[in-house]
């Protein structure tokens, strides 16, 4: 297959830089493994990542996940799409945390031409709990006419 983003292109720290100034940026996040069928990334827990109730916010944790998401299909999308959006996202919330680090790790469960599935396990460096189990579903667009 031809993709859109040749395999040069595929480098975690382009795609970290592609935050800043954006939300994942000003969440902290860092891409750390980016090939076409597995994302890694994470963030360090700091005060503006939690809710006002005193709990992670959990926005927080599905903004990694839909980035690194994201980001696995900008890797997958053939040469001749010319974007993608997200149509459906879920997430399943299992544990939280105040601090340290948060990773995540997202795997294709379908990369077809017209959509791609995408799924993300969140844990705690710390403590090896799972966080958040996370699914979105991205339509994949073309040219009109």
């Amino acid at each position: 297959m031809d993709y859109r983003l040749p395999e040069d292109q595929l480098d975690p720290a382009a795609f970290t830089a592609r935050g800043k100034g954006k939300l994942p940026g000003h969440l902290g996040i860092i891409v750390t493994t980016l090939e076409r069928h597995l994302v890694e990334g994470y963030f360090e827990i700091v005060a503006t990542h939690h809710a006002p109730n005193g709990f992670l916010h959990a926005g927080s944790l599905v903004t990694l996940a839909d980035t690194l998401c994201g980001y696995g299909t900008m890797a997958n999308l053939p040469a001749s799409a010319t974007g993608f959006t997200t149509i459906e996202l879920k997430s399943n919330f299992f544990s939280t945390a105040l601090e340290g680090r948060v990773q995540a790790r997202a795997t294709p469960v379908h990369t077809g031409g017209t959509t791609q599935v995408w799924d993300c396990e969140i844990t705690h460096m710390a403590t090896a709990k799972r966080m958040v189990l996370f699914r979105c579903s991205q339509l994949v667009l073309r040219p009109q006419g």
